[in-house]
């Protein structure tokens, strides 16, 4: 099968203020894809805006919260209006919240819930009629190794990755016999704004420092699978390391983590 074309192509990419969003963003752009910008912080998606729009695409701002509907509606409508229609949805945008869950606030897991899963599935429900209409579409849903294998004190955040996980392997599923793909990310340590903005942070794992991977590198990763037409990938050496440990033996796993609990 020929490989995806990214020049020409229209996207959106949610969480594009910092990190990976906004890596993916700038390297879409650079490769010749219109973008449509979302985030909460409006200064820095103008900022962004002005430092890849000068090249010729086309990219447009939507700031809010992703939450609430109202924002989502207008990130499809501005693909529709500005952009000509979708073919590129990169939900990326998520929180974290770190500590002990009988030390959470109750209110911690909803939270984290409504930014990294429910905003996800509304935001791919109300997509997927736009993204019909596309040219060789794909959904890309940055989610974690944590959603493969969670992790003492990350409990609401493992959770809502797993549950990205789930969705997408299903949805992935129901959507084989048209033209909508859907490639999942699992970054593990990145070095974005992740620890600096988390929900509530009641304590941390003391797990053994591992180099932190850049942004751009997953950004990188993440359009050579657009392009080849992937399922998921796994843009971390010990992510995948974590992850291949715990397909061979889970118990082991559990009393290796139950030493940083």
């Amino acid at each position: 099968m020929a490989k995806r074309q990214i020049s020409g192509s229209r996207a959106i990419v949610t969480g594009a203020s910092s990190g990976i969003g906004r890596e993916l963003a700038r390297q879409l752009a650079a490769e010749g894809a219109d973008v449509v910008l979302v985030a909460r912080r409006r200064e820095r998606l103008e900022q962004l805006a002005a430092d890849i729009g000068s090249g010729g695409p086309k990219v447009e701002i939507v700031a809010g919260d992703l939450t609430d509907p109202a924002v989502r509606r207008a990130a499809i409508e501005t693909a529709r209006t500005k952009l000509g229609g979708l073919d590129i949805l990169v939900n990326n945008a998520g929180v974290g919240a770190m500590g002990r869950f009988k030390d959470a606030d109750p209110d911690r897991v909803r939270r984290v819930m409504e930014v990294n899963f429910f905003a996800l599935v509304e935001m791919t429900r109300l997509a997927l009629p736009l993204l019909g209409e596309g040219n060789d579409p794909v959904i890309v849903n940055v989610s974690s190794i944590l959603g493969h294998r969670g992790i003492p004190q990350m409990s609401e955040y493992s959770a809502s990755k797993f549950a990205v996980q789930g969705f997408s392997e299903s949805l992935r599923a129901e959507l084989a016999a048209g033209p909508i793909g859907l490639l999942v990310v699992s970054p593990g340590t990145t070095e974005t704004e992740f620890f600096d903005s988390v929900v509530q942070k009641t304590g941390e794992p003391a797990f053994p420092e591992h180099r932190a991977v850049p942004p751009a590198k997953v950004a990188r990763e993440t359009l050579r699978a657009i392009r080849s037409r992937r399922h998921e990938i796994t843009p971390y050496f010990w992510g995948k390391v974590l992850c291949w440990l715990n397909r061979l033996s889970p118990r082991l796993m559990d009393w290796y983590l139950a030493r940083f609990g």
